[in-house]
């Protein structure tokens, strides 16, 4: 395989068609098998900005976790809803000059809304959130009753004596 000098690059992609196996696929079979996917997974060159969230339950609340760079505490809106969870909120697009000139342009801007749908149980009233080096935590605790308890077990009628 030859190595094109950088200069040359240009000049050998106007020369010469580069086929795109999926391009080719879209003349011959005239559609775009791929083409209901953009509504389905956004992706960054469309401009949306979707946080992915972990969502973990412990013995005594649900902790919800998302990576949120560049996202300002004003910029959150945290509410809860009976038990609907919505977490909403925007990252500003950086200003772009017209001299800069970009090779990539790859990160993500705009607004977000998730919502989420929690069990029965929750303690409404001791939420917690936390935005931490671009990274925000919600921890919702559970009401006491719903909690996990240790339950003793009988042996033939009398019950076993914890030390």
């Amino acid at each position: 395989m030859a190595i094109i000098p950088r200069r040359q690059v240009g000049q050998l992609a106007r020369q010469e068609r580069v086929w795109d196996p999926f391009e080719l696929m879209r003349e011959m079979l005239q559609m775009d098998p791929f083409a209901d996917l953009g509504t389905l997974l956004p992706t960054p060159s469309a401009g949306t900005f979707v946080p992915a969230f972990d969502v973990k339950e412990s013995g005594d609340a649900f902790i919800f976790r998302a990576d949120l760079p560049g996202v300002n505490e004003n910029d959150v809106d945290i509410s809860l809803t009976g038990n609907r969870l919505t977490i909403s909120g925007k990252r500003e697009e950086e200003s772009r000059e017209e001299k800069d000139r970009y090779f990539a342009y790859e990160r993500a801007y705009g607004a977000f809304s998730r919502t989420f749908t929690l069990p029965e149980g929750v303690d409404a009233d001791h939420v917690s959130a936390e935005l931490k080096d671009g990274v925000l935590s919600v921890v919702i605790p559970k009401k006491p009753e719903v909690q996990p308890r240790k339950i003793s077990l009988s042996i033939g009628g009398k019950k076993e004596a914890k030390a």
